[in-house]
């Protein structure tokens, strides 16, 4: 094991005089020789910062009569209560006074529960009250690792010679070569000796699900609540790629939220089936929305099926199969067992795309918001759809990158034979797996374990919200000080949150943070809000995720309102970047920041001191190449002697004079015919059946390869789609963003399925090609 800490929280300063004192010092002593680093504390609040920033520690001690602390109980107890809150099983031993009329029998009942020993520093040497501390610290620091990673670091400490691939041979290969020397030196030697075959049959098999790796995949379903969970190792594009083919097969109808990742389509496009897509809300930012209820009703879905253009050569006119985004890249999150009592009658099988949301099980804010709380004690077996869940585990979970997971809850109506699902997961999985990447799984999941898992995204809820609220009351200051232009940014949210417990509504800048950490209802998205801009939406059907943050520009509103000045968010997105601070995503008017469990005070308090910054340097005007110096020098015929503000004014009239926004809001609500299955296309793709056109020759085409624009990452035309009139929704969406292109460079759209023409700038579409006539 790594070295690991003991906090002694004691009542007085243990290198003060004294019989007693000199005895836990000694104690203290004898620990360091043990490998464990004593973290004194001679007060409540000193073990309190140490038990926030301590990760580390295998064991504690702590006196009952401990100063400080606001608990009734006394610092002993509050201290006690902050470790039940956050570690499982942490060793704690309770120190008592030698010289207090204090007795076991006076203590509370729970403290039994709590401490696994009791010290009475002068009824025993030094070196046996450490023993049995540092004994139980050993102890506690083997149980915390989950089952794979024990193995592999077993496994790895026996220093035993390679036999098999990889051929670097832990790293010697490496060795013998300046380059190579160079590599191993940087990543260390850990890595490569961790780097092994599948051959290692002591590790278990990833395709076999058996040894520690079964016992780590099913360790991680318990801990996600899953019937059973699977390790993906190429992240969550292969999941969806997996559960789709697995979930549908040729000529089958498929039900596909179109705000979904491209993967989805990949893994429709292998299986053969065809797409009826449902269409989200979208509001006058250009955010997506949720599926409207109303288009989940089973009479909705056959209406759909029935019209859809592709469902005549289905074998089947009932879907096997819906795939829904929870929550979507902006932070919306369904009320899944409602979704899934109102998809069931549609599709025997659900899946939910939690790629960005892998957390939700481990905070009682997100109860009932994720897939996996879909199950026989929510819906009856004999409506229940089967569930899967996809999960970037490494985006908002402790994972190295590309590590993902397949959470899985069978139902009677479409029972997952776990042979079937396999042969499915073997065709997208590799037959070498990175050791390290499967550990990472393992650890991400048992970090998750417990009362640490509650505690670790409480954090992150917790730093966002104070986040939120600081841009809302700076704002404020700013418009009350009357001393500079009136205006800031903003967070999309609820202007105000109701307590539910007192029934008085309060602006959400002033609610109190427990309030807005532990009710949902302040987070939901209530019927005809004017803050979200969603129609159609019922009560409670659709919740904004707290650490999902989106700062909004001045400019437009979630209604679509327009203002004769405004701030485009792709600017101020650069000069962040030029600050070093990169947002997850830009659109016109907003920008995403995401808050992990990694955020800190002083993290987001340096995009606050940005904001603040940027917006002095507008409000002074100030030259651009003061505000983004590369953009300038890098294009100085069109931007040199160009000020902030200029620039600003020039991209917003631009952006609504040339109606962009309502362009793509207008491509996406209205949705281009699908003519042909993907997978033919697909075909035509591959055998040189298709061709690259400009937009002002695409029209009435056949698409032949998606194309999806970031911002906003969601699919604006599928294979196999008409691309329309050449006035229609989609062409002159991409013709407008072709044309912000020519009119602003440094600021384009990345356009997946968009070949661009290095000369002339424009736009190119693969589209299939024509019979001759």
């Amino acid at each position: 094991m790594s070295r690991g800490s003991v906090l002694l929280a004691l009542r007085e300063n243990p290198l003060a005089g004294g019989v007693s004192t000199e005895q836990v010092r000694r104690i203290g002593k004898e620990l360091e020789g043990r490998g464990l680093e004593p973290r004194w504390a001679a007060g409540a609040e000193e073990a309190r910062a140490i038990l926030r920033t301590e990760a580390g520690l295998g064991a504690a001690v702590v006196a009952w009569d401990l100063p400080g602390g606001a608990d009734e109980e006394g610092g002993g107890a509050e201290v006690l209560r902050q470790i039940q809150r956050r570690w499982k099983r942490l060793p704690v031993f309770l120190l008592m006074n030698d010289d207090s009329d204090h007795d076991l029998e006076r203590l509370p009942l729970w403290v039994s529960e709590t401490v696994v020993g009791y010290v009475w520093p002068l009824e025993d040497t030094a070196a046996f009250i450490a023993g049995r501390i540092a004994a139980a610290a050993g102890a506690y620091q083997q149980s915390v690792l989950p089952p794979f990673f024990k193995a592999l670091r077993r496994f790895d400490d026996a220093h035993e010679y390679s036999w098999h691939t990889p051929a670097h041979s832990g790293g010697v290969a490496f060795l013998k070569s300046a380059t190579g020397r160079a590599f191993f030196d940087y990543f260390g030697e850990r890595l490569f000796r961790s780097d092994l075959s599948i051959s290692v049959g002591a590790l278990g098999s990833l395709f076999e699900h058996s040894g520690p790796i079964g016992a780590a995949e099913r360790n991680a379903a318990r801990i996600f609540g899953a019937d059973r969970t699977y390790f993906v190792l190429h992240g969550n594009s292969t999941a969806d790629r997996m559960v789709g083919h697995y979930s549908v097969t040729a000529d089958e109808i498929a039900l596909v939220d179109r705000n979904c990742h491209k993967s989805v389509l990949h893994g429709l496009v292998i299986s053969g089936a065809r797409p009826v897509y449902l269409v989200p809300t979208r509001n006058g930012y250009g955010l997506a929305g949720p599926l409207p209820p109303h288009a989940l009703a089973p009479e909705a879905i056959a209406a759909r099926v029935a019209d859809h253009p592709l469902a005549a050569g289905a074998v089947s006119p009932e879907a096997q199969y819906a795939v829904v985004t929870n929550s979507t890249y902006d932070g919306l999150c369904y009320d899944t067992v409602a979704a899934a009592r109102t998809l069931a009658p549609s599709a025997p099988r659900l899946h939910f795309d939690e790629a960005w949301f892998a957390y939700a099980r481990f905070h009682p804010l997100y109860a009932g918001r994720y897939g996996m709380a879909v199950g026989p004690d929510t819906l009856p077996d004999a409506e229940r759809p089967t569930v899967f869940s996809t999960q970037s585990t490494h985006k908002l979970l402790a994972a190295l990158s590309q590590g993902a997971m397949v959470h899985v809850r069978s139902s009677p109506r479409a029972p997952v034979e776990h042979e079937r699902f396999n042969e499915a997961f073997m065709m997208h999985g590799t037959t070498s797996p990175l050791y390290p990447a499967i550990a990472s799984l393992d650890v991400a999941a048992a970090m998750m374990d417990g009362p640490q898992g509650e505690w670790l995204i409480g954090e992150a809820v917790t730093e966002a919200i104070r986040f939120r609220q600081a841009v809302v009351r700076a704002g404020r200051r700013i418009a009350e000080a009357g001393d500079r232009p009136g205006w800031f940014f903003g967070v999309w949210q609820p202007e105000t949150v109701t307590d539910p417990a007192t029934g008085r509504t309060l602006p959400f800048a002033d609610a109190p943070s427990e309030l807005l950490r532990t009710e949902t209802s302040c987070w939901q998205l209530e019927p005809g809000a004017a803050w979200h801009g969603f129609e159609g939406l019922t009560d409670g059907y659709c919740m904004l995720d707290p650490i999902k943050v989106t700062l909004t520009c001045p400019g437009v509103t979630a209604t679509g309102d327009v203002a004769d000045r405004g701030i485009p968010a792709r600017i101020l997105t650069a000069y962040l970047e030029s600050r070093g601070i990169v947002v997850e995503k830009t659109d016109s008017y907003t920008a995403l920041v995401l808050f992990s469990m990694g955020i800190t005070k002083g993290k987001w308090g340096t995009l606050m001191d940005a904001l603040m910054d940027f917006k002095a340097l507008y409000d002074a005007d100030a030259p651009l190449d003061q505000v983004l110096p590369d953009l300038e020098e890098r294009y100085p015929l069109r931007y040199g002697g160009r000020t902030i503000r200029e620039l600003c004014q020039n991209m917003h009239d631009h952006l609504t004079g040339s109606e962009l926004i309502a362009a793509l809001d207008a491509a996406f609500q209205q949705p281009s015919e699908p003519v042909e299955p993907p997978h033919r296309c697909y075909q035509r793709l591959i055998r040189g059946g298709t061709e690259r056109l400009r937009l002002a020759e695409a029209a009435d085409r056949v698409a032949a390869a998606m194309v999806t624009v970031t911002p906003p990452g969601i699919p604006v035309l599928m294979p196999g789609e008409s691309t329309g009139t050449p006035d229609g929704p989609l062409l002159r969406y991409l013709r407008a963003l072709e044309a912000f292109d020519r009119e602003f460079p440094g600021f384009h759209s990345e356009a997946h399925g968009v070949t661009i023409d290095p000369d002339s700038g424009d736009y190119l579409i693969e589209c299939v090609r024509r019979s001759p006539a």
